[in-house]
Order: C-alpha cells, then sequence, then structure tokens
C-alpha cells in the first residue's frame, strides 16, 4: 500500500467485544522511546503541559517500538515520527478522562451522555483488570509526523481536539475536497499507513491515535487475545496509580 493511498473505511469499534477480547500477557518490560531520535522524536506533551501525573518520557512496550521504528523506516527521506504520548500512569488516565467529560458537560446536560462522547477521545479509567484503558498497557501511542527540519506536518487538528475534523477519514470526505483540505488528507494517509504496514491499527476517531497488542488491536485484528495488560513500570513515576 503507498503512503499516499486513501485511508479505508473501517468498522465502528464495538466496545462491549473489545472489553471481553481474553489477555495473555506477554511480559514483554516497557522501555524507553528515546533511544533512537534520528528515527523518533519524543516530545511527552503532558508532562510538558504539567497535567497530574504526566512522566518525562514515553514508554512503550518492546514489540511497539519494534513496530515503531519499522515505521519510520516506511516515511519519506527525512522525515520523523513524533510521539506525544504512550503508556500513561492511572491517575493521568482518570485526570484525562474527566476533563474531557467536563468539556463535553457544556453541550450535554446528562453526565452519562457527556461521558460516553468523551469515550470517544479518552478511554474510561481503569475498572477492571481484564479491561485496562489502552495507554495503561504500553500498547497504545500517540504521535504525528516532523519534517526534515523538526516542524509537525499540517494534520488539519491539533493533538487531542475533541472535534469531528479529528476523525482519521474526516478529509477522506468531502470536506477533503477543498485545496486547504488536501495538504492535511495527505499527511494523515502518511501516518496512517506507516503505522498500519508496521502492525498497528488506528482508533478510527483520532488520527493520532495507534494501537498494537492491546485489546483494541484484538479485536481488529481478529487476534485470538490480547498481549499487554495494565503494566506497572519498575521506576519512581509508578507511584500515585
Amino acid at each position: 500500500m503507498h503512503l499516499d493511498a486513501a485511508i479505508p473505511a473501517q468498522a465502528a469499534p464495538d466496545w462491549r467485544a473489545i472489553r471481553t477480547q481474553p489477555i495473555e500477557e506477554s511480559g514483554e518490560p516497557l522501555v524507553p522511546a528515546s533511544l533512537a531520535p534520528e528515527r523518533i522524536l519524543v516530545h511527552p506533551r503532558y508532562f510538558i503541559e504539567g497535567l497530574p501525573g504526566a512522566v518525562p518520557e514515553c514508554f512503550v512496550r518492546t514489540g511497539v517500538w519494534e513496530r515503531l521504528l519499522d515505521a519510520a523506516d516506511a516515511l519519506p527521506d527525512g522525515y520523523r515520527l513524533v510521539l506525544f504520548d504512550a503508556w500513561r500512569p492511572a491517575n493521568l488516565q482518570r485526570w484525562l478522562f474527566e476533563h474531557c467529560t467536563q468539556e463535553f458537560r457544556a453541550q450535554y446536560a446528562d453526565a452519562e451522555v457527556a461521558a460516553a462522547h468523551a469515550e470517544a477521545f479518552v478511554a474510561r479509567p481503569l475498572q477492571s483488570h481484564s479491561s485496562p484503558p489502552f495507554h495503561l498497557t504500553g500498547g497504545a501511542v500517540d504521535l504525528s509526523v516532523a519534517d526534515g527540519r523538526g516542524r509537525l506536518l499540517d494534520m488539519g487538528t491539533a493533538f487531542d481536539a475533541t472535534v469531528p475534523a479529528s476523525h482519521t477519514r474526516h478529509f477522506e470526505t468531502g470536506a477533503g475536497e477543498s485545496g486547504a483540505a488536501r495538504e492535511p488528507r495527505e499527511h494523515r494517509r502518511i501516518l496512517y499507513h506507516a503505522m498500519t504496514r508496521a502492525g498497528f491499527v488506528n482508533l478510527a476517531t483520532e488520527w493520532w491515535h495507534f494501537d498494537y497488542g492491546d485489546q483494541l488491536w484484538a479485536w481488529y485484528m481478529g487476534a485470538a487475545h490480547a498481549r499487554y495488560s495494565a503494566a506497572r513500570p519498575p521506576f519512581r513515576w509508578a507511584s500515585g496509580e
């Protein structure tokens, strides 16, 4: 698949089925993603923004790290992946979900309706070890692409924007016909195809979110089981989970 091919439509996530995917923990450790800056730039946005519980590194499972390197190799010459977020402590996950829900409360008076809309962008906090939020497993990554001068490519929305235009295929529809939309459409295609070629799956509501080894990945890939449960890293930032 060429990097300039249209992003294909995909089935809407069946969250009930996804949360019941069996998990057989692989035991892969978390590793820092900043080890190869010539191929992957690490820019931990939540730590930079001072969000509670955020850590100053992007940690991923080793299987995810290997596939990120494969995705970086698939990019056009001079381009690099830019990783914003990966493994999260549970307290940061909780804060992000509550913050996103409050944003939707401005549109929906009913708290559960607001929470349901928030869930399209942020998974609910850990409620069961059999169904951990994807970022707690070390299998989910949020990322973009930078050019040879370190400038982020225009993806049409900011990272973490909770708007319909953040949906990965937004510019593949009529919205992508205008001249201003063609560039972000091409940039999303580059990211999408590099990542899926490396074995990741995409969360359709977020152009920046990709998964490998977690329950979302297992459901989309038709795998017998997910490979990653919630990860507890062996470093001091684990406190507060």
